[in-house]
């Protein structure tokens, strides 16, 4: 039985008591402790993974942040993009004057209030990210980045009143359909596959009684997952690129280079002019996309020179050097650090501050240079087809 935003399931002997909640709501919050405390769990279950469990436990966790190796690591855009989705639940939870995730605070912090085993029981986000990432197109990875920096832009206020009706399932699907039809892959990554991941914790957890706190989004696919075994191994799973990917990754660049060696051998004139629509398409791009970002004059002339040599390896990338130049030129200080979780409610923000400025830099240089490859290979099969043809 369910009544309200709590549900109420019994399977194999064990009473589970799944909390629909909003993730910026005084009230969801004191629902979950008024809950916790009334129905004493062995286990309470949040809908947080470790990183974002430490990410509410230790607020000064940005101090310790590298961001030359994260750059060099190539996850500047994951972190970007985390940090673009964490803006609007940040911006609601300070229009109502809470922490974000306070309704998760509140559970961990009932637990151990009655001595109960908390469990930490979504999938890990840099798990959920990758998956979602690696299954669009560099077009459906643009549109997507676009999206989520236009929604920092958006800065609506909406009453209280307004914030619980979010808990409709009805409304809920409605956006999540809406949603998923311009990324269908979004709606299975990001909410079926862990409506299985945190159904199977949540059944899994110890004790006769667990409580579950989650957002109300997934209430629907998590009872209806609680019947079906589901291998959290294969859920966690990041495959690496496929062979194929590597294969096209590597034989496009080589492919081109075949095609203006070709040129050349045949008509100089021309194959000179394919090598400088190259380099002009993807520098310029990549030039034009660090000066969107801001970025140091130096940065923008490094984004110039790389491009058209990193985009003929899959290995490379023009914004990781713009961003480490924008790094070491502009580096980020202390109170850069201090002041994300501040400085990313707004647009202005994003880009004053230090860190989340050579994330932007990043970002914008990759982008260009992803468009400058696209339009200078096409000019230069054109030359090619025009000489040949």
């Amino acid at each position: 039985m369910s009544s309200g935003n709590v549900h109420r399931i019994e399977m194999d002997g064990k009473e589970i008591i799944l909390i629909g909640t909003a993730h910026v709501s005084k009230q969801s919050a004191e629902e979950v402790k008024e809950i916790i405390l009334q129905e004493q769990p062995d286990t309470v279950c949040i809908e947080l993974c470790e990183s974002r469990f430490q990410s509410i436990s230790d607020e000064k966790r940005w101090k310790n942040t590298d961001i030359i190796k994260i750059i060099k690591e190539g996850k500047a855009l994951m972190l970007l993009i985390n940090l673009i989705l964490s803006s609007y639940q940040k911006r609601l939870a300070k229009q109502f004057g809470i922490k974000p995730g306070q309704e998760m605070i509140q559970g961990i912090e009932s637990a151990k209030e009655i001595g109960a085993t908390l469990c930490l029981a979504d999938r890990d986000i840099q798990t959920t990210m990758k998956r979602l990432w690696r299954g669009l197109g560099i077009w459906g990875k643009t549109k997507l980045f676009f999206q989520l920096l236009m929604s920092i832009v958006v800065n609506e206020d909406i009453t209280e009143e307004e914030l619980e009706k979010m808990k409709s399932e009805d409304m809920l699907t409605s956006s999540l359909n809406e949603l998923a039809h311009s990324f269908p892959q979004f709606k299975a990554i990001i909410i079926d596959e862990r409506d299985k991941y945190l159904a199977q914790k949540i059944k899994k957890a110890p004790g006769d009684k667990v409580v579950a706190v989650l957002g109300a989004g997934h209430i629907p696919g998590i009872k209806q997952e609680l019947g079906t075994e589901h291998d959290l191994e294969q859920l966690s799973l990041v495959a690496p690129p496929s062979k194929t990917a590597k294969i096209i990754g590597w034989s496009i660049p080589i492919i081109l280079v075949g095609i203006i060696i070709s040129t050349l051998s045949v008509d100089k004139a021309t194959g000179i002019d394919q090598i400088i629509s190259w380099i002009v398409w993807n520098g310029s791009l990549s030039a034009l996309g660090t000066l969107l970002a801001f970025g140091h004059p130096v940065s923008i002339l490094v984004a110039f020179l790389v491009s058209p040599i990193s985009s003929l390896s899959p290995l490379l990338a023009a914004g990781w050097f713009a961003g480490l130049t924008e790094a070491f030129i502009r580096k980020p200080n202390v109170q850069d650090f201090e002041n994300i979780s501040e400085d990313v409610h707004s647009l202005k923000g994003f880009w004053r501050n230090k860190v989340t400025h050579i994330l932007l830099v990043v970002a914008f240089a990759n982008l260009g240079s992803s468009a400058g490859a696209m339009i200078g290979g096409v000019d230069v099969i054109r030359q090619f087809i025009n000489t040949f043809f």
